[in-house]
């Protein structure tokens, strides 16, 4: 039998769980704040589930590796700056080889830099009720402020298996395709040695000790058991099994199944936010007014506070966007700011004549021929909310355009018309600062 502690120079801590009903049953230093090291992953995971849900980002969307996120130290994957790689392999990368590179660029294809992501992480944690935990980077690392507890880690592993059931096979697959290579899953030992394990997620660093975060399903009962500080891999995930072993003991056979609800967030401001300091403002998931707004006297332009009304609102519009089998060629999570950089000059392509779906009229009147392409996608709702957000993100050159979908062989077009070429080019080169891709569709 091993002693708690088992040795560690890391301070121990454990918690179990049933999963059904969120029973505690066992605890040990469940709420001291401690050091998650790559259990960090199971949040950076969450996130990107939950953008993919919103419809910020596709599984199949391709993202370019920065130098900061092919610099990361290991674990990881080998990712090189200024590769492409698709979404789906950087999860896989990160759920099963607990890759950091892999984690960093998730971050960054999502918020735009590590340092937005794990403000993001943060809020979530607070939302998901991890009230003991701040995050500073996505891949777990030691960093100062970086810190979690055992109660809250059990928690993010319960809201995985119930929150994205879809994706919670990732963390039971001992192989799989990382797009680069083949990896193996860091947690191959335990989910090949103990009954019913199925997952979740390790972590190690030197300041942490061995963490693992595991879940375990036999016959009717599902429990999940958390150890922070093991001396080795062995040790930990000794300990682990007994802390499943005496869960399923004292789990009752049947228990009320309580799955928790998505959460709900309120919008945090940034430092740089002065004028809206004081003021709250909740995200719904369901669009309950007009995303159209109203003018302000004398043409103004609109000022901070209506920005992020507006990006609340796009977030309310795409929540139901859930097919993440489409092609998406745009990245939408960057935020609305002008462009500070001169990207390549858009292509011209000609327009061809097919049977379309006209999803606004234009008032905008004249005889502007131009217009701009932004991204080819599997199915017609996709297009049209990629086509909101964007219109939405582009006021200035965009505003009284044509939004038009057009139905090809191999998808849906997303396209704004009716525009002179100088500003179908403004556009373009505006959109593509952004990291959104476009291109200019000529008169035929």
């Amino acid at each position: 039998m091993l002693t708690p502690g088992m040795g560690v120079t890391a301070p121990y801590a454990a918690m179990v769980i049933d999963a059904r009903s969120g029973e505690v049953l066992h605890s040990r230093n469940a709420d001291t704040r401690l050091h998650p090291a790559s259990l960090t992953k199971m949040m950076t995971l969450y996130v990107a589930f939950e953008a993919v849900r919103k419809g910020e980002i596709s599984l199949d969307t391709r993202v370019k590796i920065s130098r900061k996120a092919a610099a990361e130290p290991p674990s990881k994957i080998g990712l090189k700056s200024g590769q492409r790689i698709q979404f789906r392999y950087l999860i896989r990368a990160a759920a099963v080889k607990s890759a950091n590179d892999a984690a960093t660029a998730i971050g960054e294809a999502i918020s735009g830099s590590e340092a937005a992501f794990a403000r993001r992480m943060t809020r979530t944690a607070k939302a998901l009720g991890m009230s003991k935990t701040t995050f500073k980077n996505a891949h777990g690392l030691t960093e100062s402020g970086h810190m979690s507890t055992a109660r809250d880690m059990t928690t993010m592993g319960r809201r995985l298996f119930y929150d994205y059931p879809q994706y919670y096979n990732l963390f039971s697959r001992i192989t799989t395709d990382a797009g680069i290579r083949t990896v193996s899953n860091t947690n191959r030992r335990l989910l090949g040695n103990y009954r019913g394990a199925d997952g979740i997620k390790t972590g190690y660093t030197r300041a942490a000790g061995f963490n693992l975060v595991a879940s375990a399903e036999r016959g009717n009962e599902r429990i999940i058991a958390t150890v922070f500080g093991g001396r080795s891999t062995a040790t930990r995930n000794a300990r682990v099994a007994e802390l499943l072993d005496m869960g399923f003991r004292r789990a009752p056979t049947n228990a009320p199944v309580r799955k928790p609800a998505l959460p709900n967030y309120v919008a945090s401001l940034t430092d740089d936010d002065t004028e809206l300091k004081g003021k709250t403002i909740r995200l719904h998931t369901a669009v309950k007014k007009s995303l159209r707004p109203v003018a302000r006297k004398g043409g103004a332009k609109p000022d901070q506070e209506m920005l992020l009304a507006l990006a609340s609102t796009v977030e309310q519009a795409v929540a139901q966007a859930v097919d993440t089998s489409a092609s998406a060629n745009v990245q939408t999570s960057q935020p609305i700011l002008l462009a500070t950089a001169t990207p390549p000059k858009p292509r011209v392509r000609p327009t061809v004549a097919q049977p379309s779906m006209v999803t606004r009229i234009s008032n905008s009147g004249g005889t502007r021929d131009y217009g701009i392409n932004v991204g080819k996608f599997g199915t017609k709702y996709k297009a049209e909310q990629v086509l909101l957000r964007t219109a939405l993100m582009e006021m200035n050159t965009l505003d009284g355009s044509l939004r038009k979908v057009i139905r090809r062989r191999n998808g849906f077009d997303a396209n704004f018309l009716g525009l002179n070429q100088q500003t179908a080019a403004l556009a373009c080169r505006r959109l593509q600062a952004r990291n959104v891709d476009c291109e200019i569709v000529g008169p035929s």
